[in-house]
């Protein structure tokens, strides 16, 4: 199949819209490729572009396609002019196969010029479905160039004859690191991937062990809350709003102004509290003035989750539902119950109302059922981490009122200055969700020299108490000893500028390490600014010492993804966890190492993972392509780590994240290798970012 060569001239703006056919004639098919060359002959079957003119004499090649093409289309002339001599052209006649399933990659990106290719899968009975198609402009065959698995995921087969531009790897990742624009559009397409994959995952399986109902987490508010909303005015008296109550058989009114717009909410125990136990029965107080002002009130379209997690935030049992200034419905904690099946979200009255350590202990309990209600209903792994988040942070606070309680029966008085309680490691970046060991310490107010060796006795003591209710609430002792109940960690806020300096001014292994603790320190309860003081002190010291940055990327690029070269999972050789990763040292902490790295860089506050990525995006020290694709990554990772830590706990199994990559589904074992060569792309990123050698 040879076709003659012609002779053309003409400027690059000039276009020809021809092809040769096998039978050696011209075919006006716009918007076909336009050849441009001097005695040369063209070989549409399988033809290397650099060969082209060889045999004819010099000549130039300009593809209109790759202008029509995205994100080819980002690329300039000079760029074209460089690599289109080094791709390669194919015709695949009607009915052949450009590529099937579970065929070894060709290494080489497909761009169709004309024709038209179907996307089939075929399934375990053999069965073949066609999932798609390509259209001239349109690409086929990325997937496997990032992510090289043995094999092609599915088939692409020509419906007619199809003329293919070929990118080989070598120079699609070139073109990578040439050109950012294109770069960028194949990492959103990547996330995009990644997530679609990632959720029929989640719907090939249940998550469930327990066999609760499975329902969508994420319904909205307005489908579960309660309209009209029942009202008095502020002028009403009490034993009116007692029999609104009664007659309406609901918990809770919303006192509304001339405008019907909220201005308080007043429930059962206002009445009880505030009046009954305080001023005879026929009081003259009215709605106003026993009200609890400002309720809380979230928008229509807000998830079920978010008013969950408002009660728990707010400490309140109800939730206004407001669309702009009206008032369209109510929902409360009766609401939230009534729409699951478990009882399980009473965790939220279990807590508040526990005195006692013991009390607590047994409600750490109902915070496992509302986990493993929120992944069976597939929430993400953010919402997860917040929710849960805000319960153990509502246990570890009722810990230290208890706490607090117990010093003052003691005869030791309350706390002799402000303090405030920090976690940090998982619990700062609020992404603990089974009960992991305690990093917690202690920041407070600097006090005289006289004063400094009773008022740390003090607080150790205070510690003691706190570390142990935590640890009979499920929450193990650190092994390495970061805990408030340590000095090091229990210090006033001035002592804590000069460690931190140590830490920062001394990049040794052992200091680089206590960073990484650290750093993502956020308080719970107390003086919340000290925290923020402090936190303000570390940005300015990184900032003084932008080198110590360098040292934490160095620090984490130490160990690698756990991949081969041949892109195969590394396990452990031997021991108890032979065959298997943990997933939370081995991979997650690296997401987690360099995000915070490059969130330190840019002076950002937030401690979480999610946080971090989302604010690098907002200042642009992060492209908005990466972060998603990073982002994407971080959720998948976070989420499959979940999965398989409740299933163990479910079979009486420790939590210890760690998993065999060989026992998962195909689907599976393919999102997980995805993430991990996310994962080493980010440390690649960030070892280039930050000059460790190698990278």
């Amino acid at each position: 199949m040879r076709s003659g060569g012609f002779i053309c001239s003409g400027h690059f703006s000039t276009v020809w819209q021809a092809i040769v056919t096998g039978e050696g004639h011209f075919v006006d098919h716009a918007p076909y490729f336009s050849l441009y060359w001097v005695y040369g002959v063209f070989e549409p079957k399988s033809t290397n572009l650099a060969d082209m003119g060889s045999t004819g004499g010099t000549y130039v090649i300009y593809v209109d396609t790759m202008q029509q093409t995205e994100p080819f289309n980002y690329l300039d002339g000079e760029t074209l002019k460089e690599f289109l001599p080094k791709f390669q052209s194919q015709l695949f006649t009607k009915a052949t196969y450009i590529f099937r399933q579970g065929e070894t990659s060709k290494g080489v990106l497909f761009i169709v010029v004309s024709g038209l290719a179907e996307i089939i899968i075929t399934n375990e009975k053999d069965e073949d479905s066609v999932v798609g198609v390509r259209k001239p402009h349109e690409f086929l065959g990325e997937t496997v160039l990032f992510f090289p698995d043995k094999s092609y995921p599915a088939s692409a087969k020509a419906v007619e004859d199809t003329l293919c531009l070929m990118v080989p790897k070598a120079e699609f990742e070139a073109l990578l690191q040439k050109n950012t624009a294109f770069s960028g559009y194949f990492t959103r397409l990547l996330a995009d991937r990644m997530r679609s994959l990632y959720e029929e995952v989640v719907l090939e399986q249940s998550y469930l062990a327990s066999g609760l109902e499975s329902k969508p987490f994420r319904k909205r508010v307005v489908d579960i809350m309660s309209s009209p909303v029942i009202t008095c005015s502020a002028g009403h008296k009490i034993h009116q709003v007692a029999q609104i109550l009664t007659e309406h058989n609901i918990s809770a009114v919303v006192v509304v102004n001339q405008q019907g717009q909220p201005v308080g909410i007043i429930n059962h125990k206002d009445l009880v509290s505030k009046v009954l136990s305080v001023y005879p029965i026929d009081s003259e107080l009215t709605a106003d003035m026993i009200m609890n002002p400002n309720p809380v009130s979230l928008p229509p379209n807000a998830f079920y989750y978010q008013s969950l997690l408002a009660m728990v935030q707010n400490q309140c049992r109800h939730v206004l539902i407001m669309d702009g200034d009206n008032l369209i419905g109510i929902v409360s904690m009766h609401d939230i119950i009534k729409s699951r099946s478990s009882g399980a979200l009473n965790t939220v009255d279990n807590i508040e109302s526990r005195k006692t350590v013991q009390g607590l202990a047994d409600s750490t309990s109902e915070v496992d059922k509302v986990l493993t209600a929120m992944v069976a209903e597939n929430a993400s792994a953010e919402e997860i981490f917040e929710v849960i988040s805000e319960f153990y942070d509502r246990i570890t606070r009722k810990i230290i009122q208890i706490a607090e309680a117990e010093m003052i029966a003691e005869g030791f008085g309350p706390p002799p200055v402000d303090y405030c309680w920090i976690t940090m490691g998982s619990g700062g970046r609020r992404e603990q969700t089974l009960r992991t060991d305690q990093d917690n310490g202690i920041i407070y107010q600097d006090v005289p020299a006289g004063q400094s060796e009773k008022v740390a006795d003090y607080f150790s003591r205070l510690a003691g108490k706190v570390v142990e209710g935590l640890y009979q609430c499920g929450f193990a002792k650190c092994k390495g000893n970061v805990m408030a109940t340590n000095p090091e960690w229990c210090r006033p806020l001035r002592q804590w500028y000069r460690v931190v300096s140590q830490w920062v001014s001394e990049p040794v292994p052992a200091m680089v390490r206590f960073l990484t603790i650290f750093l993502d320190f956020r308080p719970v309860y107390g003086q919340k600014q000290l925290a923020q003081d402090l936190r303000q002190f570390v940005l300015r010291r990184f900032q003084e010492s932008p080198v110590m940055l360098h040292f934490l990327a160095k620090d984490d690029l130490e160990h690698k993804v756990p991949l081969g070269f041949f892109r195969q999972f590394i396990t452990e050789k031997s021991g108890e966890h032979k065959d298997e990763i943990d997933l939370k040292r081995a991979v997650c902490v690296h997401v987690v190492d360099c995000v915070r790295i490059f969130a330190f860089k840019a002076g950002i506050t937030e401690t979480t993972t999610f946080g971090r990525l989302r604010a690098l995006k907002a200042s642009g020290t992060m492209a908005e392509e990466d972060v998603d694709f990073f982002f994407t990554t971080y959720e998948t990772l976070m989420s499959i780590r979940l999965k398989v830590n409740l299933e163990k706990f479910a079979q009486g199994l420790p939590a210890d994240n760690y998993i065999n990559p060989h026992k998962l589904s195909k689907r599976e074992t393919s999102i997980l290798r995805h993430s991990f060569l996310a994962v080493s792309r980010l440390q690649n990123f960030t070892g280039a970012t930050f000059r460790v050698e190698g990278y």
